[in-house]
């Protein structure tokens, strides 16, 4: 695993800025419509939670806020994100509960959330274990994690996967997008990032058990899950700062 930092924030930020608009369009072409079934997953599984209070990380554009609203109508689903213009995409799409944060200095209380998300960003933060452990710190004892993104299956699926990944689907994205280079990263930030077993066990480092993996499309994509461990003097604080 490469050491911390893995991406610096500022240049993350200025990365999704510039493919903000055109963001959901790549997403569904390059994945030939899979992102709609891995989010719906994902939701359907927090769904099983029934959780009172969601707070969805590294929201982006909104669609997995989209999708959890639909999935757990009673549930308040908040969306949290550091770059200002996939929020207004978020905004402009319906989702209502957003605000404005960086995942490693949440601006929310001690166990403000009973369930939390997080879809395609965790790669994507500048520390990984500092990630999860302000995830852990906003979730109540008991509460529930859930984390979706990409991963490298095995073979035979993986010598198809990386071809496509790192020369195919760059080309095509810089047609969609004009930006090239984002998707570049893209590639290299799924090859450095830990899955499996060893995402499993980052997780539980940061306070969870029962970390588990669901590979998705032959392992193109993982979903994992944990629960917060409980501790005696945590304490309920209202889900808004």
């Amino acid at each position: 695993m490469p050491p911390d930092p893995h991406h610096p924030a500022p240049a993350v930020r200025r990365l999704f800025s510039t493919i903000a608009g055109r963001y959901d369009l790549a997403n569904h072409l390059l994945s030939a419509g899979l992102d709609f079934l891995w989010r719906r997953r994902a939701a359907r599984l927090v769904r099983g939670w029934n959780p009172a209070r969601i707070l969805d990380l590294a929201t982006g554009s909104g669609d997995l806020a989209i999708a959890l609203r639909a999935a757990c109508p009673r549930s308040v689903v908040v969306g949290a994100d550091f770059c200002a213009p996939m929020l207004r995409e978020a905004r402009r799409k319906g989702v209502r509960d957003l605000i404005a944060a960086d995942a490693l200095r949440l601006p929310f209380g001690s166990a403000a959330f009973d369930a939390l998300t997080v879809a395609f960003g965790l790669r994507n933060m500048e520390s990984w274990p500092g990630a999860l452990a302000e995830m852990s710190r906003v979730l109540r004892p008991g509460g529930h994690l859930a984390v979706l993104d990409f991963s490298i299956p095995s073979a035979p699926l993986r010598w198809i996967y990386r071809p496509y990944l790192h020369f195919v689907l760059p080309r095509v994205a810089a047609i969609l997008t004009g930006q090239k280079s984002a998707y570049e990263y893209l590639g290299a930030s799924i090859e450095t990032f830990p899955c499996g077993s060893a995402m499993c066990e980052l997780i539980a480092s940061a306070g969870f058990s029962g970390a588990a993996c669901a590979p998705l499309s032959g392992g193109i994509v993982s979903l994992y899950s944990a629960t917060r461990l409980a501790t005696a003097d945590a304490e309920r604080a209202p889900a808004f700062p």
